[in-house]
């Protein structure tokens, strides 16, 4: 026979904000996969190869910059 748990009212908060974290991370690693194959479109049409690292090297510094300033502000 199960031991059954009592329910805690706390629950469906929890599980709202972890869906929300989810979504937004979901939501950041999609924009930073549009901007790398955009880059690489890009750097086909502009015919160099600088132009696409330089996409690609702008998506990795943003990305950076969103992940580092994200722990930073929840530390607060």
């Amino acid at each position: 026979m199960p031991i059954e748990m009592p329910r805690s009212s706390s629950r469906p908060l929890a599980n709202s904000r972890v869906r929300a974290a989810n979504l937004r991370t979901a939501a950041l690693l999609s924009a930073i996969a549009l901007v790398f194959f955009v880059g690489i479109i890009v750097s086909h049409y502009l015919g160099g190869a600088t132009s696409g690292l330089a996409v690609i090297g702008t998506a990795v510094v943003l990305y950076l910059v969103v992940a580092i300033g994200r722990n930073v502000i929840g530390r607060k």
